[in-house]
């Protein structure tokens, strides 16, 4: 009988424990390279083996991720690596560069990180994204925002999320933050700021075939949650609906185009004034903010098991049966320490949080529009009795 085959699992952050089961499950073995600051964490027992990298806020060197996963594999063959964390991609696409192990390398890698690389992309294939330029020739971003109306957001480059986006009102605000960023500036980009509905579309792609999507409409847009200090929540879409044909379809485009083969994705998107929908970002992984929980509520796919089997049975990988009820989902800062949410009493109500200082729901309906009839509830009733603000994080917590 042959070995197991062994798969890498780089997470720099705490999660993914259902992608490591899954993959055990399978009959890998499952190793796992993680931050030291993360030693203590508790991860799942099928792990067969774990490593730990030096870290400064969960961000690694990557010549010594290199010089010590290939030590590593001078004893233990490597047949995959999967990047289990937005900030993992590019660093498990240069160890499969340097060991010359199948999956996504740098080149395809950077259109899933650098949102300037993306947006480029996307723009030459065809598909609607906001307005943008690099932040590199001053003569340039003068000539961009003489073209381009404002407001404009300078955005980084390799940032998850909405961490670390500014909004610019006028051409004079944005000379002193480029100073302040200093030799910084250059990882970021400017783009004109649209308002409008901002959405999701959570994917499993399989040899370049998207073999399952599903859209969902945030409430407030992440960019005010995070920098407004507001709550965050979504919906899943009403199946068959217009907006969700448009957004699975511009989903398929975007993906085809950043030449995703395999694997998991999150992709946002928002509508303009005009319906259009403009492309925001892509990634090739699972979504964060708990919205794995929305679509499993919704659909009984857990992403990230899915992803697992996708990655690890490849060609034989078939989708499993999914539900197609609607789910919703939202998440707060609190006041109380631990908030009592037995108040949440619906039937619709599946998942209460536990957590320090947070309320987190998720509730399923078969019908989409009780489904935002909770949402609008369960908001309004959360700023009253529970809702905390706090500064956005300098960096990535989760």
């Amino acid at each position: 009988m042959s070995a197991p085959r062994t798969v890498l699992c780089l997470a720099s952050f705490h999660k993914g424990h259902d992608f490591l089961r899954e993959a055990k499950a399978q009959g890998w073995t499952v190793l796992l390279l993680t931050s030291k600051s993360l030693e203590g964490s508790e991860w799942p027992p099928e792990i067969d083996e774990k490593f730990y990298m030096p870290d400064v806020d969960k961000v690694w060197n990557r010549d010594d991720v290199i010089k010590g996963v290939s030590y590593l594999a001078r004893r233990r063959r490597i047949d995959r690596i999967a990047a289990l964390d937005d900030f993992d991609v590019e660093t498990a696409a240069a160890l499969r560069e340097h060991l010359r192990i199948p999956g996504m390398g740098d080149t395809t890698a950077r259109y899933f990180r650098d949102k300037l690389a993306m947006r480029l992309k996307a723009r030459e294939a065809g598909i609607p994204v906001p307005e943008f330029t690099a932040v590199a020739n001053y003569d340039d971003l003068r000539a961009f925002m003489q073209r381009v109306p404002g407001p404009w957001l300078l955005k980084p480059r390799l940032s998850a999320s909405a961490l670390g986006i500014a909004k610019i009102e006028r051409p004079d605000d944005l000379w002193p933050k480029l100073d302040a960023l200093g030799d910084e500036q250059s990882f970021h980009l400017l783009e004109k700021f649209v308002p409008g509905r901002v959405y999701h579309v959570d994917s499993l792609v399989n040899d370049r075939e998207v073999v399952f999507a599903i859209a969902s409409r945030y409430g407030a847009p992440p960019l005010a949650v995070m920098h407004g200090g507001g709550i965050f929540s979504t919906v899943i879409c009403a199946h068959g609906s217009t907006e969700e044909r448009a957004l699975v379809d511009a989903n398929a485009k975007v993906l085809q185009a950043m030449g995703h083969v395999r694997g998991a994705s999150h992709t946002e998107f928002i509508q303009a004034d005009d319906g259009t929908f403009h492309f925001l970002e892509t990634s090739a992984r699972v979504g964060g903010a708990n919205i794995m929980d929305l679509i499993e509520t919704a659909t009984g796919l857990n992403l990230w098991r899915e992803w697992a089997k996708l990655e690890l049975q490849e060609s034989a990988y078939r989708v499993s049966p999914w539900r197609r009820d609607y789910a919703g989902l939202l998440m707060s800062l609190a006041r109380q320490e631990w908030p009592d949410l037995s108040a949440f009493a619906d039937p619709e109500v599946v998942i209460r949080h536990h957590k320090r200082h947070h309320v987190g729901l998720v509730w399923r309906s078969p019908s989409h529009a009780r489904v935002e009839e909770l949402q609008r509830d369960y908001l309004a009733r959360v700023q009253r009795d529970f809702h905390a603000s706090a500064p956005p994080p300098a960096r990535a917590t989760d």
